[in-house]
């Protein structure tokens, strides 16, 4: 069985319109109703595989995504407590270094026996 080709003119069967093409192309290969079937079903599985590995990418993208936010929260945590560490130190050591404190005198206290 051998591949061929035919193609055929239109310009022999009667006017030529515009935007259409002046050739038809018609293949010797006939293709019957089950090879229809197997054709459309391939063409199907490879549209769903293909639908499917944009999903999971998707969903990769969005665990990637939530790991960061969660990151990204336990951080702002971690930073807040160190602002109120830092905040309670340096008040701390402003008070000590402060006028006031330096020009407090220390007594003793006597307590009966």
């Amino acid at each position: 069985m051998t591949n061929s080709t035919t193609f055929t003119s239109r310009r022999s069967h009667g006017q030529l319109r515009r935007n259409q093409n002046s050739t038809r192309f018609q293949s010797q290969v006939k293709l019957g109703p089950v090879a229809h079937t197997v054709l459309v079903a391939l063409m199907i599985t490879v549209l769903g595989l293909i639908y499917l590995t944009q999903a999971t990418r998707l969903t990769a993208y969005g665990y990637e995504a939530q790991s960061l936010d969660t990151k990204i929260t336990e951080l702002s945590a971690k930073k807040s407590e160190l602002e109120v560490q830092n905040a309670r130190l340096t008040a701390l050591e402003k008070v000590k270094n402060s006028n006031v404190a330096s020009a407090m005198t220390t007594t003793e206290t006597h307590y009966a026996q």
